[in-house]
């Protein structure tokens, strides 16, 4: 499947730069660097899950996404929030506003929305769920819109700006993040 990865860069919401195979190893499951080979780094930074300070006027169990530091906080409502990297809608697909969770989904098929199709007739008309689909291995979809908070099999483009809308995570980061939220979670998106 390494071979189709420049064929299906960039889909489900982002083109991406894909490091050399012989960089470092990717764990089946997760899809995530766990071994550099030869002294040679991953060509993204991995962005620590942490607990951080949180002020705001949101309530325990909102979500809240910073598209412009590249960040997803989930507020704990203690003052607190989990924050997570992210990466978000490139120049022409960024948005803001404020929606709700509406569906959850494990290892979710993909299937392209009519749009991107125009845009990528290349693209599979639908891929099922694993972990060489880009939805990676959780998706929480954002109601009233095309938009998905969801893992990746691209993690060199977490804390990017590459998608075509989408809140990419870290498929761990997002399987956290999963198990916290229900659906009817609110989530704003800010610029």
């Amino acid at each position: 499947m390494r071979r189709l990865l420049p064929l299906f860069a960039g889909f489900a919401c982002a083109a991406a730069t894909i490091a050399p195979a012989a960089a470092y190893e990717i764990d089946p499951l997760t899809r995530q660097p766990i071994v550099a080979a030869e002294g040679v780094v991953p060509q993204a930074t991995a962005i620590p899950r942490e607990i951080v300070p949180f002020e705001g006027r949101y309530k325990a169990g909102t979500i809240v996404v910073s598209t412009t530091e590249r960040r997803l906080y989930y507020v704990l409502g203690d003052g607190t929030a989990i924050r997570y990297g992210v990466g978000v809608g490139r120049p022409g697909f960024d948005w803001s506003g404020t929606k709700t969770v509406v569906n959850k989904r494990e290892w979710p098929d993909w299937t392209p929305p009519a749009q991107m199709l125009r845009r990528r007739p290349d693209l599979p008309r639908h891929m099922k769920g694993g972990p060489e689909n880009p939805l990676g291995a959780r998706a929480m979809y954002i109601g009233g819109t095309l938009y998905r908070i969801h893992g990746s099999n691209e993690p060199d483009t977490i804390g990017q700006a590459v998608s075509s809308g989408c809140i990419r995570m870290l498929n761990d980061d997002v399987v956290d993040l999963y198990d916290r939220v229900k659906v009817g979670t609110r989530v704003v998106v800010q610029r």
